[in-house]
């Protein structure tokens, strides 16, 4: 199996451009997937360097309803016609940064909702025998503080986002079950917690941002919540590999706490896990 960061916010690769944003590709002996398609077309180019062939690719899905997930989704299709993309039935929904008159549209471009390729996803659902997509994660153990920020556009007035238009695909593959997730914005506590309803066991890997990524920088609380988020972390028999918006500085702190159980996977780079 092939896992590669095709772009997010750190150049890795030297080969390779990065930008805000994530695009995760997979490669197996009978499918080729996308995560997410960053933010611009920069993972297109990315692809090309390492040799990725992204008209190939069967199924994109779509973590979120962000720009910075699913800004490529046009481009993509321009090269690629017959991927069924996978998407949360109301991630074409009006999403914010902010709920005043300084608020930033953060949502996905309208023209992707006309795209032939769109499956809408409700709940939990198998794609194949190796893959499957779930959703509907409510509870708010060490929920991300940075979601306080992000509002949803409901009856013409902004909320705030519950994330409901979040999924999470689950590979099972090569003898190991990989979770990958786009910003865990539900909290991947909370994600985890649903995965284990599913599947009654601890994922071997998780692929996914942990959303704790801050501008303005940290206070008391916000570090607290990523060292108790780590040593919760610390309780799984499960790899972790984080990117995007995490940020450095809490991947720092994470690390510290997790030391091999964690790394952070940077634009252009090979995920890579040993086997059994």
């Amino acid at each position: 199996m092939r896992i590669v960061n095709l772009i997010e916010n750190i150049k890795g690769n030297p080969e390779c451009d990065f930008e805000h944003g994530l695009s995760i590709y997979v490669e197996t002996e009978t499918y080729k997937l996308l995560v997410d398609t960053g933010c611009t077309d920069k993972f297109l180019e990315n692809a090309k360097r390492l040799s990725i062939q992204l008209e190939d690719v069967d199924f994109v899905v779509l973590s979120h309803g962000h720009y910075d997930h699913g800004g490529g989704l046009l481009h993509f299709a321009k090269v690629n016609s017959h991927a069924h993309i996978y998407v949360r039935d109301n991630v074409f929904s009006n999403f914010y940064h902010g709920k005043d008159e300084n608020k930033r549209y953060i949502g996905l471009d309208k023209r992707i909702s006309n795209l032939s390729q769109i499956r809408y996803v409700g709940g939990t659902i198998r794609i194949n025998e190796e893959l499957l997509l779930f959703t509907n994660v409510t509870s708010r153990t060490l929920w991300p503080s940075g979601n306080l920020e992000l509002t949803v556009e409901k009856d013409g007035v902004l909320v705030q986002d519950d994330f409901s238009h979040e999924q999470y695909l689950v590979i099972s593959r090569e003898g190991k079950d990989i979770l990958i997730s786009g910003c865990a914005h539900n909290g991947i506590l909370n994600i985890l917690e649903e995965y284990h309803r599913i599947f009654s066991k601890d994922p071997d890997v998780v692929i996914s941002g942990f959303h704790m990524m801050k501008k303005n920088g940290y206070k008391q609380e916000d570090i607290e919540l990523i060292e108790q988020t780590a040593w919760k972390l610390k309780e799984y028999k499960t790899k972790f590999y984080t990117c995007h918006c995490t940020g450095e500085e809490p991947y720092e702190r994470m690390k510290r706490i997790l030391k091999d159980q964690i790394e952070y996977v940077k634009s252009g780079e090979e995920i890579r896990f040993d086997k059994d």
